[in-house]
């Protein structure tokens, strides 16, 4: 960081309660008042420097008392510039820079009006020469200018910083020579020679949003930067300031932060990660963004969707309290829900016929696997509310699932982790199973499962009998045994019954299970 040093006296303020004074022979004939600060100094080092303290002083009093409260920069702006005229010794960077310059400029230490090789013109020469020249410099010169927007803006100093900020971002990176903050996982400057493209991206997320909304509009409208990089600065940025937040952490601020990061997205589809998308949603949800932005980023989410993994869609739901006090928190499947119908609608529009395209065929399978995966997980949340699990697995079209392995897995397991749920909800859940499509191992393991109602056990064993299975007799025997061996009295009974009567009208029992599947597969 570049540093000015200026005056060659030694610091000579001192304090008084809330009074501050320069030690001298000469007494004092200046008052001069910032909110609960007193200054006691003289006329004659700062009038000749001060243009506006020379009109203000121009009634030749002995003593003068002047209030300026509404200086830019307070008490300690105002120090800076009374040294000056004394000659003190003050050490200027980019930290304290836009301060001194604002109050040089309100107190009109200009050459024009006053002294030769005033405050003004060599805090100039330090700004264009020594902190424009620098990345940091300007980024540290920058975000010190935020408690003083108007005064920056009017004098110039922000849109300076920006450009030069935007300029440098722009320089190839076999260019840059300037030292930048860095600090991704595994990188390593000693061991990495080249400067990384998005070299950039950490140090102006210490930027206020709005000055951050500035210089990434800039980039973006000269369009020499791909899209996926300016979509990992919103990254980073999102990183830096909506870590961890819940609804109470300054849910407005975060709010603004987060609608505008998602209005500088680039349209293009692969200018943000799917996870990082879900992210975004996630946030939206929780913040209470606007309609039209939680719709915008539910499209964006959607069109992803296939990329995503199972860990990208885990996210807990905003909404949900824990009955017992443990740990447990039910997943925000409303999220996931909302992802794939914008998903399937969008999947449904495409022609030719969805279900007839091959590319479109493997998209929506690939999402089917998804869905399922994500399913067997949720599953094993023991607050996961029935009605949400059936409506996610039904949500699914008959093409997205080339088998039904997977959905019978998430059902299973979501049975075993709700040991008390109603015959009725079994029954509802179990519905979505299309017992043709399931592999011979997992109808092996349906016939003897416990946890399935009798009347799913009975369509796999039909199945069974349908396709001829020379094991379909000894099965059946297996089937029933194990039926019989359920507690419940009328499913013993039922058992019984099926497994006597069984063989001997496998016809009839073929036709009622066609009728039962055909049902189930159009609800």
């Amino acid at each position: 960081m570049k540093f000015m040093k200026l005056g060659t006296r030694p610091d000579t303020f001192y304090t008084e309660e809330a009074t501050r004074t320069v030690i001298s022979d000469a007494p004092t004939d200046l008052i001069i008042k910032i909110n609960n600060i007193t200054y006691l100094i003289h006329k004659f080092p700062l009038l000749p420097n001060c243009g506006l303290l020379q009109r203000l002083c121009s009634n030749n009093a002995d003593k003068i008392s002047i209030e300026l409260h509404d200086i830019p920069g307070g008490d300690e702006a105002f120090e800076l510039c009374a040294k000056f005229c004394y000659g003190i010794t003050i050490n200027l960077s980019a930290h304290n820079f836009v301060s001194a310059f604002c109050a040089a400029k309100f107190l009109q230490m200009s050459e024009e009006s006053t002294a030769n090789g005033n405050f003004i013109a060599k805090l100039e020469t330090f700004f264009l020469s020594c902190i424009l020249a620098g990345w940091k410099d300007t980024i540290v010169a920058l975000r010190s200018a935020v408690g003083l927007s108007e005064w920056s803006d009017n004098l110039g100093i922000t849109r300076k910083c920006i450009d030069s900020i935007v300029e440098k971002i722009l320089t190839p990176p076999p260019k840059v020579t300037w030292s930048y903050t860095y600090t991704r996982p595994g990188y390593n400057k000693k061991t990495h020679r080249s400067v990384p493209k998005d070299w950039w991206t950490e140090d102006i997320a210490d930027l206020d949003v709005d000055l951050f909304r500035c210089i990434i509009v800039a980039i973006s409208s000269t369009c020499m930067l791909p899209p996926p990089l300016i979509g990992e600065a919103l990254h980073v940025y999102a990183c830096r300031w909506l870590p961890d937040i819940s609804a109470q952490s300054n849910s407005v601020k975060n709010r603004q932060i987060l609608e505008t990061l998602i209005s500088l997205i680039p349209p293009d589809q692969e200018s943000i990660s799917v996870s990082f998308s879900l992210r975004l949603l996630s946030l939206a949800n929780l913040l209470g963004a606007s309609s039209v932005t939680k719709t915008e980023v539910i499209m964006r989410c959607s069109a992803l969707l296939e990329e995503a993994t199972v860990s990208d869609l885990l996210f807990a739901s905003h909404s949900a309290s824990n009955d017992d006090g443990g740990d447990e928190h039910c997943h925000d499947v409303d999220l996931v829900v909302a992802v794939l119908e914008s998903f399937l609608m969008a999947w449904r529009r495409q022609s030719p016929a969805a279900d007839e395209n091959a590319q479109l065929l493997i998209s929506i399978r690939k999402v089917g696997k998804l869905i399922d995966s994500y399913l067997q997980v949720v599953a094993r949340d023991r607050t996961m509310p029935v009605a949400k699990m059936i409506y996610l697995a039904e949500a699914l079209p008959e093409v997205a699932r080339p088998n039904h392995d997977d959905v019978y897995k998430a059902i299973n397991i979501f049975l075993k982790e709700h040991p008390y749920l109603s015959k009725a909800d079994k029954k509802r859940l179990c519905r979505v199973l299309n017992c043709q499509k399931l592999s011979a191992d997992v109808r092996a393991h349906a016939v003897k499962n416990e946890r399935l109602p009798l009347r799913t056990v009975v369509q796999v064993l039909f199945f069974e009998q349908e396709k001829g299975n020379s094991k379909t007799s000894s099965r059946v025997a297996a089937a029933s045994d194990e039926l019989r061996s359920r507690p419940d009295e009328k499913l013993r009974r039922s058992a019984s019954t099926r497994s006597r009567h069984k063989v001997a009208e496998a016809d009839k029992d073929e036709m009622n299970t066609k009728h039962s599947l055909e049902s189930r597969r159009n609800p």
